[in-house]
């Protein structure tokens, strides 16, 4: 697994132990805050002999490439990381598969971003719309899922995957929802005024809880390679969620007066009103489902930022 320290992969590697898979976790970071992989290996994704090395060394039967710079705001701050990172660094993986474990089934990680300016049709999107980025994050991703398409048309196993907006404790402050219960956490510790700073809070998006986008994952690994079996899914909840009302419950877990004002630099230059996707296809074809309700994620994302205070 590529990216195994980050939001996800956290979240991942328990659920793949679980299942009985021998978990070697990829990751830039030190082996500490990794979670319980059987083993880790440093591994630089900019670094093509390195991944090779890598690929040759564990012999995977299944990889999840998780590993990508996910955060809009930094693509457009780093539009060229962003590209090395997510099309480049994806190169390398695909090559290095290509060449020592040619017979693995490899899981990328795409986004729902990618369908970008399709989302102003205001309805929720399947796997057959058309895809028109909006930013250098998105861009990337779809880049990088022709490479995919173009090794998977010469024999290699796998699937794409499109999640969209996945939440829970843990996921970094710089997104929406991390950001509310963080602030929240700061003014009940006394680290800020009372002030509450937002972008976009009309916009609605398709809410997951990271746990249920995670077995979504678990369920495509699990897909049949001695038959034919679709390369492309969408990981949606088809529910609209307006960010404020996302707000509202998590300011409707603290006794506070907190002030909502508008921070002009949260917003993106690229905003969509509305985007909900459609998972029919992966619901039908794996029998996955989501669990979690959005209630149980915004409140253990507080108690999570209430925890990160008190050890502060």
């Amino acid at each position: 697994m590529t990216g195994a320290g980050g939001f996800v992969g956290t979240t991942l590697v328990p659920m793949l132990l679980r299942d009985g898979y021998h978990v070697t976790a990829l990751s830039n970071r030190p082996q500490t805050g990794l979670g319980p992989a059987n083993e880790y290996l440093r591994c630089d994704m900019h670094d093509a002999a390195a991944v090779a090395a890598a690929v040759k060394q564990t012999q995977p039967t299944h990889i999840v490439h998780l590993a990508a710079v996910s955060h809009v705001p930094t693509s457009f701050a780093d539009p060229l990381l962003t590209w090395r990172t997510n099309v480049m660094a994806s190169m390398h993986l695909l090559e290095a598969v290509r060449l020592h474990a040619p017979h693995a089934f490899v899981l990328f990680t795409s986004s729902s971003e990618v369908y970008g300016a399709s989302f102003k049709q205001g309805v929720a999107l399947d796997e057959q719309s058309p895809c028109k980025p909006m930013n250098p994050y998105s861009a990337s991703k779809l880049a990088a899922e022709s490479a995919f398409v173009e090794y998977f048309r010469q024999g290699m196993n796998g699937v794409i995957a499109r999640p969209f907006n996945h939440i829970g404790a843990q996921q970094s402050a710089e997104f929406v929802t991390a950001s509310f219960a963080r602030q929240i956490a700061q003014i009940e510790a006394g680290k800020q005024p009372p002030i509450l700073s937002v972008g976009n809070i009309e916009a609605s998006r398709d809410f997951l809880d990271v746990r249920d986008v995670c077995e979504a994952y678990v369920h495509l690994l699990a897909l049949p390679t001695d038959r034919e079996y679709p390369r492309l899914f969408n990981i949606a909840s088809g529910i609209p969620r307006q960010i404020r009302a996302m707000l509202d419950v998590l300011l409707s877990m603290t006794d506070l007066r907190i002030l909502v004002e508008l921070d002009p630099q949260r917003l993106r230059p690229s905003d969509i009103p509305v985007a909900i996707g459609n998972s029919e296809l992966l619901r039908k074809v794996t029998g996955w489902q989501p669990n979690v309700p959005v209630e149980q994620t915004l409140g253990e994302l507080m108690n999570f930022w209430r925890r990160k205070m008190e050890n502060e």
